[in-house]
């Protein structure tokens, strides 16, 4: 798998995950989880990103 596919794939990933625990720390009112999520669903979509560029580079 080319490295640009891996950190789309991973990024997605991270996506997916954060968001399930940005919902579940809303759900159980527990903002820790509510933040890690965020913080996750950022570290994916950064993540996409970077996989991206790699596309459009060509590495």
């Amino acid at each position: 798998m080319k490295s640009s596919s891996k950190n789309q794939a991973v990024g997605a990933f991270h996506k997916v995950k954060g968001k399930i625990k940005e919902i579940a720390g809303k759900i159980s009112d527990n903002p820790k989880l509510e933040t890690e999520g965020i913080g996750e669903n950022l570290v994916g979509m950064v993540q996409q990103k970077i996989g991206q560029a790699k596309k459009i580079l060509g590495k």
